[in-house]
């Protein structure tokens, strides 16, 4: 869906899955400094929203989430996944509920899929699963936001900031509000402090493969000590058997290079050379206002910590985000 925002000055359309809101406003480093600052907010219009509303809607999700929900309290922000049978991320969802219903935005696209799996698993329980992308558009306020929150919006709280679902009509009042708010941010700004805090994102960090043990999404998004979901014996005997195959890192990333090294790019170590074998590949990489370019990637467990490492023609040293 098409963000009207795209309209205010400035504006330059995002590419890609993020199609339909704005990269940026015409200054990237100033979006950012506003959002590190906690001022200003994030056009996250075009990701889907799914509400799940009935009485046994908490303890059916139980069932087929990897997160603790079945006593979710009211406003009480978490984040869950659905697996495959073998284990491998399929969705990433981010929940809140109001008291009768479960609200969860999603990545842009993916509600539909989302959704048919809902529908097929409903049986005999008293719920009811919708589709409100075309009714509420998600915005982000950063950490430290003291802006109001329209009254009756839905709020998810999280130390990494806050997100409302708003009714989409709204948005542009919203928008046009910035005495309450300050301005409106892209994109590119918010995946920069995502990437800067260690945040995995599907479809950016996942591939057809990647376990929730590789990314640090035990804890936050799968919960060790609930009952039986799909994908379930995966998780626990990596937990208890052994370590994942790749590991997510984070990347300094050679500042003198022109471009950024895109989602994708092969990584190898940097003594092997160019024609070394491939050790991971790049999640996600940006520019950041203070920390220069940056970026996410996978790589394989056994690479060393200090090793130095080439994504293209493009020198990286590492961080480790998950435990090796």
């Amino acid at each position: 869906m098409k963000s009207p925002l795209l309209s205010l000055p400035g504006a330059v359309p995002a590419e890609g899955v993020d199609e339909g809101v704005a990269a940026h406003y015409g200054d990237l480093f100033r979006e950012q400094r506003a959002l590190a600052d906690g001022t200003g907010f994030v056009d996250l219009s075009h990701r889907g929203v799914v509400a799940v509303s009935g009485e046994d809607r908490l303890s059916w999700l139980h069932l087929l989430l990897t997160q603790h929900v079945s006593d979710l309290p009211p406003g009480h922000a978490t984040e869950a996944l659905v697996l495959s049978a073998h284990g491998h991320i399929e969705h990433a969802l981010y929940l809140v509920d109001d008291g009768t219903t479960t609200w969860a935005h999603v990545e842009p696209g993916t509600q539909d899929a989302l959704i048919a799996y809902l529908e097929s698993m409903k049986f005999f329980y008293r719920v009811e699963v919708a589709d409100r992308t075309s009714e509420f558009a998600v915005v982000h306020l950063p950490a430290g936001s003291i802006a109001e929150v329209p009254e009756g919006v839905v709020v998810r709280e999280t130390s990494y900031g806050r997100d409302l679902f708003l009714p989409r009509s709204d948005l542009e009042s919203y928008a046009a509000d910035g005495e309450k708010h300050g301005p409106v941010a892209g994109m590119l700004a918010y995946e920069a402090l995502r990437v800067e805090h260690h945040r995995p994102r599907l479809g950016f960090e996942t591939d057809h493969r990647t376990i929730p043990h590789e990314l640090g999404w035990i804890g936050s998004a799968v919960h060790l000590q609930k009952g039986c979901y799909r994908g379930q014996e995966t998780v626990a005997r990596v937990q208890n058997l052994g370590k994942p195959p790749r590991r997510l890192v984070f990347l300094h990333l050679d500042g003198s290079e022109v471009h950024l090294p895109p989602h994708g790019t092969e990584i190898r170590l940097a003594e092997e050379g160019p024609d070394g074998r491939k050790i991971g590949f790049i999640t996600t990489s940006v520019r950041h206002h203070e920390l220069g370019p940056i970026a996410l990637a996978l790589v394989k467990r056994n690479v060393p910590l200090d090793a130095r490492l080439m994504a293209d023609a493009t020198a990286a040293s590492q961080e480790a985000v998950v435990e090796v």
